[in-house]
């Protein structure tokens, strides 16, 4: 994320615009969410998480989250590659919120008691 200078002053001084500008979209709180489950995934398995996702989509999507700190990457340098991503400090920060969200989702789905859990 842009440093708060460099950010419209719209967003500058609201934490809802920022908020979801940072976790906004298709696919960053569904891979917070399976990080979460997980606790560390690679690149294969969250692949396999989000089948929607395209390979493009997918590596943007993690950069964007490594670039805004809320996941973090880890190298190792092996043949083949080893990559593997789990939830920085701030990422374990939003963790409640989407789990509200995910609350939210089942009782309007009306599975509130239901026992399925999606990561």
């Amino acid at each position: 994320m842009k440093n708060k200078e460099e950010l419209p002053n719209y967003i500058q001084n609201c934490g809802v615009e920022y908020a979801f500008r940072r976790i906004g979209g298709k696919y960053k709180a569904r891979i917070l969410w399976h990080l979460n489950s997980k606790k560390v995934l690679r690149y294969g398995e969250l692949r396999r998480t989000l089948p929607d996702i395209t390979t493009k989509m997918l590596t943007q999507t993690l950069r964007e989250l490594e670039d805004d700190q809320l996941i973090t990457r880890k190298m190792y340098h092996e043949v083949p590659p080893k990559v593997e991503y789990s939830l920085s400090d701030t990422g374990w920060e939003l963790i409640p919120f989407i789990e509200h969200l995910h609350n939210w989702g089942k009782k309007q789905l009306g599975m509130e008691n239901a026992s399925i859990n999606c990561g």
